[in-house]
């Protein structure tokens, strides 16, 4: 996958959970009941002691979670920016990884939302992380540096080329 198509998969799964995250945070503002497929499942875990840290809803959170992400995608695709987005997906992740914990085994209820959103974010995760750890192939193109590929490796002393 290109670094650009790497990029723009990155900021669509990042619009897909700022849609998930405003959402519920809506529905909390607003004091409606979520849709949902599982009955009072959602309702349940919206409501419980767990959807709020320090009065915060943590739909808020996460809403703010993923502009944050946004913010670092859209920033130029330099080192410094591709890291930024790999250390708030990382703590988005944990965040959500608590958060289903607290679901199945403190609220025994599961959010679709919040499955989704967690969903979200696990491939978000890998995706910066894979993102951030392969650097910018472009720089060393940029700098006039010949990247080698497995193909073009010296073979080892004493073998005979091919």
């Amino acid at each position: 996958m290109s670094a650009r198509a790497l990029r723009i998969t990155l900021i669509v799964l990042t619009l897909l959970g700022l849609a998930v995250a405003g959402y519920v945070t809506y529905v909390h503002y607003a004091g409606i009941k979520p849709a949902c497929t599982a009955g009072e499942s959602c309702t349940k875990v919206q409501t419980s002691r767990y959807s709020e840290l320090a009065g915060v809803p943590v739909a808020l959170i996460g809403l703010i979670g993923y502009v944050a992400i946004l913010a670092s995608l859209l920033a130029p695709d330099e080192e410094r920016f591709r890291f930024m987005t790999a250390a708030l997906t990382l703590g988005g992740f944990a965040f959500s990884a608590y958060l289903t914990y607290r679901e199945v085994f403190s609220i025994h209820a599961i959010c679709e939302e919040c499955v989704s959103s967690a969903i979200i974010m696990t491939i978000m995760m890998c995706l910066s992380i894979w993102r951030y750890l392969r650097g910018d192939a472009n720089a060393a193109a940029r700098a006039g540096v010949q990247v080698e590929g497995p193909e073009s490796a010296t073979p080892p002393l004493g073998a005979t080329p091919s």
